[in-house]
């Protein structure tokens, strides 16, 4: 099952991430658990660009679920443009989406996917409202 990625989603972030020769299988292309890596490196850039790092002292995002649909292969060489999305902000989570296309046709998207962020109290152990700078960001 394929799963849709909203309409109304908004753009928040885009990367170009480099396709490493490890990053292919025996089958001679990205190997599928890849694809979930572009989308995390993209997340956290985002999130860093936003002055939110990880702190596990403190607050900080946790993935709920993580989707991909993999429509076209990436094969070694080149680079995956990365535009990330946010769809549906809740009290204490957002929705994430990203499309995944190469560096040399970025209207192909090969992939999609997201991601359920929740903010988290990590030494507490439990969500907390999102902070005001981050929803500001969201909205």
């Amino acid at each position: 099952m394929k799963l849709e990625l909203p309409q109304d989603k908004k753009l928040v972030h885009t990367i170009v991430v480099p396709i490493r020769w490890g990053d292919m299988d025996a089958m001679g292309h990205v190997n599928n658990t890849l694809y979930f890596r572009y989308m995390e490196i993209a997340r956290l850039d985002w999130f860093f660009a936003l002055g939110l790092p990880a702190n596990p002292q403190g607050q900080g995002p946790v993935i709920a679920n993580a989707f991909c649909n993999f429509l076209r292969q990436f094969e070694y060489p080149g680079n995956v443009v990365v535009r990330t999305y946010v769809g549906q902000v809740g009290r204490s989570s957002f929705d994430t989406f990203h499309e995944m296309a190469r560096s040399d046709a970025p209207d192909q998207v090969c992939a999609n996917g997201g991601a359920t962020v929740v903010w988290v109290d990590f030494p507490q152990q439990r969500s907390v409202p999102l902070p005001e700078g981050l929803r500001a960001q969201l909205d």
